[in-house]
């Protein structure tokens, strides 16, 4: 059994929360477990929460879930970047696979809401590189 940790970005609530329980649900239908969940500010603050779940013996990959929207600015843009560089090199520093179930940039909260599957494939990513990498 593939044990897991999940952050969650509390920014977009709207989007993030279904994303969260799409992720929940993935992990019960491929028989994984949710051993800690971290709830953060925003997308941009997910990689420290990542970072310290995947040094945990007991957690085999990390799924984060976020909406990234757009806005008058690309500052959207920016925070995406960040965010998946960031978390890459936590996966590639701690050897632990780190998911990027974060949807955007460039896109409006109907957009975002459209694709809270993300919090899902997270999910069955985190579980498939888990497997194959054990």
């Amino acid at each position: 059994m593939v044990s897991l940790g999940l952050v969650v970005a509390r920014f977009n609530g709207s989007v993030t929360e279904p994303m969260a329980e799409a992720a929940r649900e993935a992990a019960a239908e491929r028989d994984a477990v949710v051993v800690d969940e971290l709830s953060v500010p925003g997308a941009y603050d997910s990689p420290l929460a990542a970072d310290r779940l995947a040094r945990r013996e007991d957690v085999d990959a990390v799924a984060v879930v976020g909406a990234i929207v757009t806005g008058d600015t690309d500052h959207d843009r920016v925070i995406a970047d960040a965010t998946a560089e960031t978390l890459t090199r936590v996966s590639l520093d701690r050897d632990t696979p780190v998911t990027f179930g974060v949807s955007g940039p460039g896109m409006s909260g109907a957009e975002a809401r459209e694709r809270i599957d993300k919090g899902a494939e997270a999910i069955h990513a985190a579980v498939d590189l888990a497997e194959e990498l054990d």
